[in-house]
């Protein structure tokens, strides 16, 4: 039986829903209506397919993409947390890390780490209060930051959409 991480498992979508992902990735501002127009389908296929995309989680969401150093946090950087092990697992850190802004990303990862989170600061004093911030936990035992100097290949999924719809039969 195929289950859905394995790597023939099919993904949840089909060549339309890939061509209406594509779409809206590279044209975010097209709107269900002119989707429609440019894909030769109608306006209410377009909508219930990404109504399906939404409820099956494939598309997470249709908010805009922030830049945090257009907001004047162009400081990021990756801590791999180390967790106190014990009851209630990850969610108390989890729970505490969500309460500071700054912290864009939290992961629960494998290794040396329990915790990966990608944070932002104002600059490298500000990076630290938030560092500060985020150890200040009891359920925190150790933290190891790195400051990312440039960002090569920002976070995309377009390209991952394509080899989908390449595959498609």
């Amino acid at each position: 039986m195929t289950t859905p991480s394995s790597p023939t498992a099919r993904a949840p979508v089909d060549p339309l829903d890939c061509r209406i992902l594509l779409l809206l990735l590279t044209e975010p501002g097209i709107g269900v209506l002119g989707a429609s127009r440019r894909l030769g389908v109608a306006r209410g296929t377009v909508q219930a397919r990404l109504e399906r995309l939404q409820r099956t989680g494939v598309l997470r969401s249709m908010a805009p993409d922030v830049d945090p150093a257009a907001l004047g946090y162009p400081v990021t950087a990756f801590c791999t947390l180390e967790i106190r092990q014990g009851r209630g697992g990850h969610s108390p850190v989890v729970d505490h890390l969500a309460a500071i802004p700054e912290v864009l990303e939290a992961h629960t990862i494998t290794g040396s780490g329990d915790v990966l989170i990608r944070i932002v600061g104002r600059d490298n004093a500000d990076l630290q209060r938030v560092i500060d911030r985020v150890v200040d936990d009891a359920h925190v035992t150790r933290a190891s930051t790195v400051i990312s100097l440039a960002t090569r290949i920002d976070h995309r999924t377009v390209p991952l959409v394509e080899h989908l719809l390449e595959d498609s039969p």
